[in-house]
């Protein structure tokens, strides 16, 4: 007797549905799914199909469309957002923090119990943060006349919960150039091939679910803010409300990185390109 095959669900994108879903993430998070991106769409709301036990993407949709889904649309941005990112991926930024950035302000304000922050303001699964912070170490050491912190935000709460274990696949590190590696301060391998980030280099970083269009919590200043791979996801006039507020949370003298492949959505009269994606506030 052959035993009995799973239910397949259908994967079907309709148009219509496509537009709804696109019409959700923009309202609630400020991303542009574009049309070109079906593919990638019906993939990822698949997932939740399988996850609430539905018959199909059409079904899904059709639940998007009730009151009743209000709990969901997190759920529904966490599935199509992109968590792509490495340990001190785009390193540039890195060694400016550390030979530009870093040097300056512990002259500027050790000894007087002086305050250096932070933001990686699209954290991802941590490797961002992680590396900053593993930097910051290495240069401030152990100082009791700063307090240090950095911030990193994501919109996606199952990727913060990651970011937060500090444990990845031991081949992350591996791959890492040798004088780096050893910054991130590892806490063994696990039988499943994982390794920790060391507990006080965790403690250096606040993760925190924050959107990116809605209200922002924290006041500031930032003496750096990351936001590299963010500005590809959002329109121009959300992008460049977005870099407004940026800039009103940025010390003078502050450092703005963004990815290698992005700009301004306008030129602003307080930031100016001082190297690659690197922008300096102007007092």
């Amino acid at each position: 007797m052959l035993a009995p095959q799973p239910v397949q669900s259908d994967t079907t994108l309709s148009r219509d549905d496509m537009a709804l879903v696109a019409k959700l993430v923009y309202e609630h998070a400020g991303i542009v799914i574009r049309e070109h991106k079906e593919a990638m769409a019906r993939g990822r709301l698949a997932r939740r199909v399988k996850v609430l036990g539905l018959g199909s993407i059409a079904e899904y949709c059709a639940y998007l469309r009730t009151p009743a889904a209000v709990d969901e649309i997190p759920e529904l941005i966490n599935a199509v957002t992109t968590n792509h990112t490495a340990f001190f991926r785009e390193r540039h930024h890195f060694d400016h923090l550390r030979k530009d950035v870093l040097p300056r302000l512990i002259q500027e304000r050790a000894g007087r119990r002086g305050r250096i922050r932070i933001w990686s303001a699209a954290c991802s699964s941590g490797e961002e943060p992680y590396s900053a912070a593993a930097i910051s170490r290495d240069v401030i050491g152990h100082r009791s006349d700063l307090d240090f912190k950095i911030l990193a935000t994501d919109i996606d709460t199952d990727i913060l919960d990651r970011a937060a274990a500090g444990q990845y696949p031991a081949e992350q590190f591996d791959r890492l150039p040798a004088d780096l590696r050893p910054l991130l301060r590892l806490e063994g391998q696990s039988s499943r091939g994982e390794a920790r980030i060391a507990e006080d280099l965790k403690r250096l970083i606040a993760f925190k679910r924050l959107n990116l269009i809605e209200r922002w919590p924290m006041k500031g200043p930032f003496d750096v803010i990351f936001c590299r791979n963010v500005f590809i996801y959002f329109d121009t006039p959300t992008k460049a409300a977005i870099l407004d507020r940026y800039v009103a949370l940025l010390q003078p003298g502050g450092f703005l990185y963004l990815g290698h492949s992005e700009s301004l959505p306008q030129p602003h009269p307080q930031l100016r390109l001082i190297g690659r994606t690197i922008y300096e506030r102007t007092p």
